[in-house]
């Protein structure tokens, strides 16, 4: 799931509906960062019992004990960190966002101990380029997988195309530019190319419409200057189900499929909602 808060009806619940206090843990906020007044990043304290798998997600939930509201997010942060890192857009009158524009550091919330999803690495068979295409925050899952020292041992490609509306959207940009300089992967045999996507600022980028019809006329291929072909490889998509649709159709169209029975694929898809 991406870090947006779901526009169809509200998932309000009592305590045992959430499941019993197990499931859960209850985290501190070590900090939010506005990248925007709606697109925020929210840091917390991880229990120590907590795994996931980079691209996964899991659930925060906010509100009194016998009124919690919960929602999905990626995990944006490390698999290593001992922290925990959301993403979240606030969606003005969302029972979630509403509670969320009013956390401070200290605060607290709830974080299911379970983490899901199936935009992994390891639902993809063996390749040579990894593409990675998010819309809005459906970066945030791609943050985590970057942080993945495997995945640059294992891919000599990584090719990164983040879709926003406005270019302050682009809030990762310098962090993304960064983790090829971290001493994590000084040896690491693949090499990072980001394409950054502003949609309604002409002349913010060089790519300037939406992921699919940057990839049916060609663009976003020749931009990363790197072939797409079921060959040699492999997509994750996380954003907006539009995106994700047509994307899915394209890809299937150039020989692509997703995991099935067991059986590797060469593409994996996450959508918001």
């Amino acid at each position: 799931m991406g870090a947006v808060e779901e526009p169809g009806p509200e998932i309000l619940g009592k305590r045992n509906s959430a499941g019993p206090q197990e499931k859960w843990t209850t985290e501190r906020v070590l900090s939010i960062r506005y990248w925007t007044p709606t697109l925020v990043t929210v840091r917390t304290t991880r229990y120590r019992g907590f795994r996931f798998t980079p691209g996964h997600y899991t659930r925060l939930g906010l509100g009194a004990a016998d009124d919690i509201v919960w929602r999905p997010f990626s995990l944006a942060s490390a698999a290593y960190d001992d922290f925990l890192e959301f993403i979240a857009v606030l969606v003005p009158g969302g029972a979630f966002s509403e509670q969320l524009k009013h956390l401070r550091a200290g605060d607290r919330l709830r974080v299911d101990k379970a983490s899901y999803g199936f935009l992994t690495v390891d639902q993809l068979a063996r390749g040579r380029d990894l593409w990675m295409l998010a819309s809005g925050t459906g970066l945030g899952p791609f943050l985590s997988i970057l942080q993945d020292p495997a995945v640059w041992q294992n891919y000599e490609r990584l090719i990164v195309a983040h879709s926003v509306r406005h270019s302050s959207e682009l809030a990762w940009r310098d962090e993304i530019a960064d983790i090829p300089k971290r001493e994590l992967f000084a040896d690491a045999k693949s090499t990072l190319t980001y394409l950054p996507v502003v949609t309604r600022e002409p002349g913010e980028t060089l790519l300037a419409e939406r992921i699919p019809l940057l990839l049916a006329d060609g663009r976003l291929e020749a931009a990363a200057a790197t072939p797409l072909d079921a060959a040699a490889s492999r997509v994750l998509v996380c954003g907006n189900p539009e995106m994700t649709r047509e994307l899915r159709q394209f890809l299937t169209t150039r020989g692509f499929a997703t995991n099935r029975r067991g059986v590797p694929g060469q593409m994996a898809f996450e959508k918001y909602w």
